[in-house]
């Protein structure tokens, strides 16, 4: 069976608005998450991101209301995440909506997290969400090592992405949302050589985010990364392109996409 490879929109919320920045920082506003979801969905996109960016640092759970609403207009899958600190967050952004819930921090402090939550509420609904900076090579001729971030970005870890991925898939993981801090918001193209290296290490699909700025990365970050998905924000934000000509450019390199059956 073809694996249809998926675009998906992501709303980082902060309060009850969503927000786009550069490398995590220097928010600016980008309209009402619920009207932007909806409007997504009716431009084509294959699957909806609400991350709440703002709860882990301000050690809060997830806005549900925001989830609610935003659920209640769309068709698409729902992906939630930010604040999720246990499993019973995730039976509560389940409840409110959602399709699957993304976990970072809280999975970071305790990996355990993982395993409770894919026993409960199946791996299809478990995301692990890995934020991760490259980091200096050390001599000539080191593989390359990318260190994981927690709290939106803002605490290093001592987990090196590549393995960090495979553990949590381990544990129970059925998707891996990997954004490359380094990339996000400069609209240069995702890093490839992170993705293909995590869709390498494991075994469930792999969400490639930070650095979209053209078609041709989208297309790049299933041809040359090897992604499920590529993930969207800013370019579709302030009007760069649109979810058709994104799709188009992986149709035109041969990708097979979501929704082609449709056409």
């Amino acid at each position: 069976m073809t694996l249809r490879r998926r675009l998906v929109v992501c709303l980082d919320v902060e309060g009850d608005r969503v927000v786009k920045g550069v490398g995590f920082e220097r928010l600016r506003d980008a309209g009402d998450p619920v009207e932007l979801a909806a409007r997504y969905e009716a431009e084509g996109a294959d699957e909806v991101v609400l991350l709440d960016v703002a709860a882990s640092r301000e050690r809060r759970g997830t806005l549900l209301e925001v989830v609610r609403r935003t659920a209640e207009r769309l068709f698409v899958p729902l992906t939630v995440g930010g604040g999720v600190r246990g499993a019973e967050d995730v039976g509560l952004a389940l409840r409110a909506g959602a399709d699957k819930v993304s976990v970072n921090s809280a999975a970071v402090a305790r990996p355990e997290l993982l395993v409770e939550a894919a026993e409960r509420y199946g791996s299809q609904c478990v995301v692990i969400s890995i934020d991760a900076r490259r980091e200096p090579i050390a001599a000539a001729g080191d593989p390359p090592r990318w260190r994981v971030f927690s709290h939106g970005g803002r605490r290093a870890t001592g987990l090196e992405a590549v393995a960090w991925a495979r553990r949590c898939v381990e544990l129970g993981a059925g998707e891996v949302l990997l954004t490359s801090i380094d990339r996000d918001g400069r609209r240069d193209g995702y890093d490839l050589e992170l993705t293909a290296s995590v869709v390498e290490a494991v075994d469930v699909p792999v969400v490639a985010s930070g650095g979209a700025g053209a078609p041709r990365h989208v297309r790049d970050a299933f041809v040359e990364g090897g992604a499920a998905a590529a993930l969207v924000a800013g370019i579709l934000h302030d009007g760069s392109t649109t979810i058709q000509d994104l799709k188009d450019a992986a149709r035109a390199a041969g990708v097979p996409m979501r929704g082609e059956e449709e056409r």
